[in-house]
C-alpha cells in the first residue's frame, strides 16, 4: 500500500511483496496468494470484494484486482487497465465477447455462457438454458456487482429470466452465504434441454449446481457412439447425463443410477420426452453399494460410464480422491461384459490428467481385466481454459475398451 493516496486514483493501491513473481501477472496469470501480497492495516481492512490497483514491489502498476483478505486467493485480475471502471457497460463487453463464441459453438442457446476467469470474470459462472440464465457469483467481487451483471445479462442475451445460485464450496471460502434467489422473471417448472439428440430437465432452482453440466457434452457424444444396440449403466447419472445419451445412441437399454431420486425422477422426465421411458431404468442410493450389488446379481452391460462428483476438489484430499478413483474403476470394470467398454470421469482439480489415467488403470488391472484406452475426452469448447490457469481445465474422461 503506498503511504498516501493520490487525489485523482479512484481505489486505493495494494502491492505485492518483494520475492512475489510480477511477471506471472503480466502474462496472464489472473490470481493473487495471500502470501505474495502486502497486507499491511490498510489492506486488511479492505472489505471483501474491493476493487484496488495492483502493483509490483517497484509500484508499477499491473491492472485492477479484486481484494478478499479472507480468501487464500486474495487478489484477483479483472483488468489489465487500472482505470477501468467496472460498471454495466463493462459486463456487457464481455458478456458479448463470451456469447460471440457459444453463438460460434452452437446453434441453440443451451451452453455456459461465462467460464469464470476463462472469460474474463473471476469466479463467475453463468449456465445459459434458452430464455433462461443461471449465475454462480462465487468470488466477493461478483456478488458486490450482481446488479450490474444481472443487468447487463439481461441486455447481451435477451434472457427473461435470471437465477442467482450461490451455492457450494467455493462461495463458501469467499465468506459468502449459500442462497439461491430468482432474481428476474418467472420459472414454471424444470427446463428442457435438447443436447446430442437427448432431452434433459434441468432443475435451476433446486437442481444440483445450475441444474444440467453441459461440460461433459462431448464425451456424451462419444459414448453414444458407442452405444448402438448396448445395455448401458450409468452411475452417478444425476439427471440422466449419459443414460439419456446413450438412448439417443441407439442403446437397447440404460440403467441410471444416482443417490438423488428427484435427479433420477427428472432423467425419467428426460427419457419420456424422447420416446425412450420404456428403455430407462432407475436404482436410487448409493453408487458403490449399488455396483456392489449389480455384481452381486450377475449383471453385465456393454457400456458402463461413472460421472462421480469430485473426490479430490482440493490438494489435502488428493491421495483419498486417487483411491477412491481407483475403487470406482475396479466395481465399474468388473460390470463390463467382454468386449464392452467403460467410461471413467473426474471433475476434481487438485487430479491431473496423468494421475487420473494411472488410478483408473490401477482399478481396471486389479478387477482383473485388461484395458484399451480409446479416448480422452475434457470439458466442452463453452468451457474455455485460461492457458496461464491449470485448474481451469478441470474435466477428465477416459473411455476403454476391456477384454
Amino acid at each position: 500500500m503506498t503511504d498516501a493516496e493520490t487525489p485523482t486514483r479512484a481505489h486505493p493501491v495494494v502491492r505485492l511483496r518483494p520475492k512475489a513473481e510480477a511477471r506471472a501477472i503480466r502474462h496472464g496469470f489472473p490470481w493473487v496468494y495471500a502470501d505474495e501480497l502486502v497486507t499491511d492495516r490498510r489492506t486488511q481492512g479492505l472489505a471483501p470484494g474491493a476493487l484496488a490497483v495492483l502493483e509490483d514491489a517497484e509500484r508499477r502498476e499491473l491492472g485492477l484486482v479484486t481484494v478478499n483478505t479472507r480468501s487464500k486467493i486474495i487478489a484477483r485480475v479483472l483488468d489489465r487497465d487500472a482505470g477501468a471502471v467496472i460498471d454495466r457497460a463493462w459486463f456487457a463487453a464481455r458478456l458479448a465477447r463470451a456469447q460471440a463464441l457459444r453463438e460460434r459453438l452452437y446453434d441453440a442457446p443451451f451452453y455456459r455462457l461465462v467460464h469464470a476467469e476463462a472469460d474474463g470474470l473471476p469466479g463467475v459462472i453463468i449456465d445459459r438454458f434458452g430464455d433462461a440464465a443461471v449465475v454462480q457469483p462465487n468470488a466477493a467481487w461478483a456478488e458486490a456487482h450482481l446488479a450490474d451483471l444481472a443487468a447487463a445479462l439481461a441486455e447481451v442475451t435477451g434472457v427473461a429470466t435470471i437465477i442467482k445460485n450461490g451455492a457450494g464450496r467455493a462461495r463458501a471460502l469467499e465468506g459468502l452465504p449459500d442462497e439461491t434467489v430468482l432474481l428476474q422473471g418467472a420459472l414454471a417448472g424444470p427446463v428442457a434441454v435438447p443436447m446430442n439428440g437427448a432431452t434433459y430437465m434441468a432443475d435451476l432452482i433446486g437442481g444440483q449446481k445450475t441444474g444440467l453440466f453441459f461440460d461433459q457434452r462431448p464425451n456424451h457424444a462419444f459414448a453414444a457412439r458407442l452405444a448402438k444396440g448396448a445395455r448401458v449403466l450409468d452411475v452417478f447419472s444425476h439427471v440422466g447425463g449419459f443414460a439419456l445419451a446413450a438412448l439417443a445412441g441407439g442403446a437397447l437399454s440404460a440403467l441410471a443410477v444416482d443417490a438423488s431420486a428427484p435427479a433420477l425422477a427428472l432423467a425419467g422426465q428426460g427419457a419420456d420426452a424422447m420416446g425412450q421411458g420404456a428403455h430407462l431404468a432407475a436404482r436410487q442410493g448409493d453408487a458403490f453399494a449399488a455396483m456392489e450389488a449389480l455384481a452381486g446379481e450377475g449383471a453385465q452391460f456393454d457400456l458402463v460410464v461413472c460421472d462421480p462428483p469430485a473426490f479430490a476438489p482440493a490438494k489435502p484430499a488428493l491421495q483419498a480422491g486417487l483411491r477412491a478413483y481407483e475403487r470406482v474403476a475396479l466395481m465399474a470394470a468388473k460390470l463390463v461384459a467382454p468386449g464392452g467398454y467403460i467410461g471413467l470421469c473426474s471433475c476434481s482439480h487438485a487430479v491431473d490428467l496423468a494421475a487420473f489415467r494411472n488410478a483408473s488403470a490401477r482399478g481396471i488391472g486389479r478387477a482383473g481385466r485388461r484395458g484399451q484406452l480409446i479416448f480422452t475426452g475434457g470439458a466442452g469448447p463453452d468451457h474455455p481454459m485460461l492457458p496461464q490457469l491449470a485448474e481451469s481445465a478441470y474435466l477428465k474422461a477416459l473411455f476403454f475398451r476391456l477384454d
